[in-house]
């Protein structure tokens, strides 16, 4: 009950949910309006403007905002106008359906911003097709149409203007809460009831959703100059919360360890599951701070780790006593304690101790973020077979093409528009996103049809279908982003309800959309297989490539810290976000391929322990990192650095074979011998040295096994 309970409470304070009402807003409140004056259509065409700007209101600083819904704007305008002179004749409709379904789809090249901006391009020219009229309506449609999307751009800048934090403020506390939930999977392989093997496959699917999140608020908060300046302490609040954030993160990810090994040792002591109840309390305590963050109110320590940890060493000395080795729950112990000083910096952000800190400059932070430039050089160089998006823009065109000639074939063709919607929506790059995508939309659609004709069958009256349309509005715009099964399951009914108060039979509405739905997913899920198709496992090598020279990099920095050489802070939170972005890249690739057909599918099982032991060496670096920083004698560094060296020609070896053009390993590992006289022995560090060694070899073993199938 606390749990779904506290879902919900995440829920109502979500940026997903403030979006879905606002645009909600925005959109339907031009139709009310001249409703009361008896100008409904002209109310519903200004609202169709506002409809598809808003799809280009993604979430990002609010210069790249505005100029995305002032460009949008310009072309649901040209896109209307066109439309609406040609729509009387189905041949020169027929070729502006197949150009600008090409030309749109080409947007992605400039990243997904822009990408939206060509699906609401599509979307008013879709919308307007079966609108035949003359010239002067058609331009009196399409300046409708541009004041609906002038409308939708001012408010939601004006929004901004008004609470220019909620946003950041959101996703921050967004992120907090998947990162509470990588913390809780991390409990669970302690956890002597789980299966290890389970909960490890979870893990690293949640890496994924965390460094989507991480990416979001790099956005926000990098590429934002106001909430950098040093002046404005709500936005530093932001950026150094966020910064302790990621730091945890990497704590927490730098706790790996044999957990098998574990469970065989020490699952009769009942250790372990007191570990994992330490860890679920301070995954809970994660979860309040960013739930606080997110419904921006005040917050104090709740949980007190220290009490805990005490108790734990206590049981793990007496386990000690008992003849047992107990080397590895200490280091536990101490890894427990680092994530509760991480979590407790986060308690900064409601005090006033962030003051004194400093924050980067602008050029640094941009560093962490992508920067997409736009010009024609971009879009010509993708003008070929070899570029994805061009082929996904073939795709994109050939589909449509024979979607229209369909839908003009069609017996109840008043809203066959719909088939072509079906298309853009559904169509992706990927075969598997594609699928997915016709899944969620053919389920949604009969889920939502089967509520809508439920609701219009028992309830007439007006003014009660209006209030569940602006209901169902709302649940379509706040879960576009978030659940796309859940936005068709809402948007379906709205649909029907709203043609149903405009006086169209819904019983036919609803066999045509489930008709028009249908054989779109026929055709968009038959154009990913047979046009040009992107498969996953294509693309593996080049993520699989990624993780290694990230690793690579890794180790690199890892030797620099034994020989004592300080490097940048920055530097090393560059290197580190590389491994957080190439490790979530090649597990969801991988995740994507799963759900391929089995004969374009390479080897699974050895792609999946290619994954996890990359994954594992990274969290052993970290964690290697993370020792040095606290103890910088080791008995032999000249050793130390050889069980490195070996560890890094294993990585490049494997890289090698994996990506012929990089350089040698004779010019790669320039690891230059230390002279320097060390005092201390430390025989866990060597321990922890051999065992990343084993890793890379076994990581050199698993990639020639890759490779020999290609």
């Amino acid at each position: 009950m606390f749990e779904k309970t506290k879902h919900i409470k995440n829920f109502l304070f979500s940026q997903y949910l403030a979006d879905g009402i606002r645009i909600t807003l925005e959109i339907v409140l031009p139709t009310i309006v001249c409703a009361q004056f008896g100008k409904i259509e002209t109310g519903i065409t200004i609202s169709l403007g506002a409809l598809c700007v808003s799809i280009s209101d993604v979430p990002g600083p609010v210069k790249h905002k505005r100029n995305g819904m002032l460009y949008c704007n310009i072309f649901i305008f040209l896109m209307a106008l066109l439309t609406g002179l040609v729509n009387n004749n189905i041949f020169l409709l027929g070729l502006l359906i197949a150009l600008s379904s090409f030309f749109f789809s080409m947007f992605s090249v400039y990243g997904n911003r822009a990408a939206s901006i060509g699906t609401a391009a599509l979307l008013v020219m879709i919308l307007r097709l079966t609108h035949i009229t003359d010239i002067l309506n058609a331009a009196n449609d399409s300046v409708l149409i541009l004041y609906g999307g002038i409308w939708y751009m001012l408010i939601a800048l004006l929004f901004y203007r008004l609470t220019p934090y909620r946003p950041a403020q959101r996703s921050l506390g967004e992120c907090i809460h998947e990162t509470a939930k990588y913390l809780r999977i991390k409990a669970a392989l302690y956890d002597t009831k789980t299966n290890p093997d389970d909960e490890y496959k979870k893990l690293v699917a949640q890496q994924v959703v965390v460094n989507e999140k991480q990416e979001q608020v790099r956005e926000l908060l990098f590429k934002n100059r106001q909430l950098l300046k040093e002046s404005i302490q709500s936005g530093r609040l932001l950026v150094l919360t966020f910064a302790d954030l990621v730091d945890l993160y990497e704590n927490i990810m730098a706790s790996w360890y044999d957990y098998t090994s574990l469970r065989e040792r020490f699952s009769s002591s009942g250790i372990l599951d007191e570990i994992s109840l330490i860890i679920k309390n301070i995954a809970n305590e994660l979860d309040n701070i960013g739930f606080a963050i997110q419904s921006n109110s005040s917050y104090k320590k709740k949980y007190h780790l220290i009490p805990e940890l005490i108790k734990l060493k206590s049981t793990i000395d007496a386990a000690g006593e008992r003849d047992k080795s107990v080397l590895i729950l200490k280091k536990v112990l101490i890894n427990l304690r680092n994530i509760g000083e991480r979590v407790d910096d986060l308690y900064n952000y409601f005090g006033d101790t962030l003051i004194k800190r400093k924050i980067r400059s602008d050029n640094d932070y941009s560093k962490f973020v992508s920067h997409q430039k736009i010009d024609g050089t971009v879009f010509k160089n993708n003008v070929t077979l070899k570029s994805s998006v061009f082929r996904h823009s073939l795709r994109m065109m050939i589909t449509c093409i024979v979607g229209y000639i369909i839908s003009r074939f069609l017996p109840n063709g008043h809203h066959s528009y719909w088939l072509l919607l079906t298309i853009i929506v559904i169509l992706k790059p990927g075969f598997s996103l594609t699928k997915q995508r016709n899944f969620e939309r053919l389920t949604g659609t009969i889920a939502g049809g089967l509520i809508g004709l439920l609701l219009l069958a028992f309830i007439h009256d007006r003014n009660i279908l209006f209030v569940l349309i602006v209901f169902f509005m709302i649940g379509t715009y706040t879960f576009q982003r978030l659940n796309y099964i859940v936005m068709v399951i809402f948007m379906t009914p709205y649909l029907l309800t709203l043609f149903n108060l405009l006086g169209i039979g819904f019983i036919n509405l609803a066999e045509e959309r489930l008709l028009d739905t249908g054989i779109g997913s026929l055709l968009s899920f038959m154009a990913s297989y047979l046009l040009f198709p992107h498969w996953e496992s294509d693309q593996l090598d080049i993520y699989m490539s990624n993780v290694l020279k990230a690793n690579i990099k890794y180790m690199y920095t890892l030797a620099d810290f034994l020989r004592g050489k300080k490097n940048s802070l920055l530097d090393y939170k560059l290197i580190r976000k590389e491994i957080f972005v190439s490790t979530a890249n090649l597990s969801g690739a991988f995740n994507r391929m799963l759900s391929e057909p089995k004969r374009k599918q390479r080897k699974g099982k050895e792609i999946y322990e290619f994954v996890v032991l990359n994954n594992v060496l990274s969290s052993n670096i970290a964690g290697l990192i993370d020792d040095m920083s606290v103890n910088e004698n080791v008995s032999d560094q000249k050793e130390a650095l050889h069980y490195i060296k070996q560890s890094i020609y294993n990585l490049q070896d494997s890289l090698l074979k994996l990506y012929k053009n990089y350089l040698s390993i004779e010019e790669k590992i320039k690891i230059p011998e230390s002279s320097k006289l060390i005092k201390k022995s430390d025989t866990q560090l060597f321990e922890q040295l051999d065992f990343v060694y084993k890793l890379t070899t076994k990581i050199n073993k698993v990639a020639v096994a890759i490779v020999k199938q290609s």
